[in-house]
């Protein structure tokens, strides 16, 4: 909640967004959304997987513009300075990898990404491996240099995703969805990390069932979100190729 005359101690939430909404071809993707997401900690929103949640994901990183309504991410209004403050791992429009790389390629890529234009970014070794990943993996064990990326488990393909998002540590981290992972035991592990992470971020992510309660994670069911498969047969009787694609991902936030 915003602050309010005679209550000091409350301070304004990392997110605040009011009657955000998309349309696409096919009809409304979502919204409208009111959304508080406290600093700190992990926010989980429950809502049906689709197009309408991952340009919601879109949305809150700075990555897509709103058609309709106003947000506020850390007191930022402009999609670009949003998108210059957050990361975003786990969206498969955006940041999926390809399968026949290593860990190391993916690592040095980053890394001289990240890099100012006039510095030289050797390919990375073992210091790097445990500078850039010990923060995401925590005490879990590191992948090796050498793997490929196929070869990864499911938690480690997407821990390795947030990683490379999340080398400059923005302020709001955006995990695209826990139910990626499909085993129980390999999912709290994964909330386990994020939890940790969100100690000095802020981390939204998403699921479509409810989680057990736990510290310094929060749930909130977010209404209005479409399903895509829905939101096409709703409005065309003859559905064209899914309209993932009509989300506009992967654009740098627009004016």
């Amino acid at each position: 909640m915003a602050d309010e005359p005679g209550d000091p101690g409350r301070c304004a939430p990392a997110i605040r967004a009011r009657g955000i909404r998309v349309s696409g071809p096919w009809g409304p993707v979502y919204g409208p959304v009111d959304l508080d997401v406290d600093a700190g900690g992990v926010t989980v929103l429950q809502c049906p997987t689709g197009s309408g949640r991952t340009a919601l994901l879109l949305t809150l990183a700075g990555r897509m513009k709103p058609k309709s309504g106003t947000i506020s991410v850390f007191g930022r209004t402009r999609a670009k300075d949003i998108f210059a403050h957050s990361g975003l791992a786990g969206i498969d429009e955006l940041d999926a990898v390809y399968e026949s790389v290593t860990v190391g390629d993916l690592i040095t890529e980053q890394l001289r990404w990240a890099a100012r234009w006039y510095r030289l970014v050797p390919r990375a070794d073992a210091d790097d491996l445990r500078r850039v990943c010990r923060p995401v993996f925590g005490d879990l064990p590191l992948p090796p240099l050498s793997e490929y990326v196929e070869e990864l488990t499911e938690l480690d393909r997407l821990l390795l995703r947030i990683t490379l998002a999340n080398i400059n540590r923005p302020e709001l981290l955006v995990v695209g969805n826990l139910d990626y992972v499909t085993s129980d035991r390999n999912r709290e592990l994964l909330l386990d990390r994020l939890i940790a992470l969100g100690a000095d971020q802020t981390i939204v992510t998403t699921s479509v069932n409810p989680l057990a309660a736990r510290d310094n994670l929060t749930q909130l069911p977010v209404e209005n979100v479409a399903r895509a498969e829905l939101a096409r047969l709703a409005n065309d009787p003859h559905p064209a190729p899914s309209p993932a694609a009509a989300v506009p991902a992967g654009e740098k936030g627009t004016e």
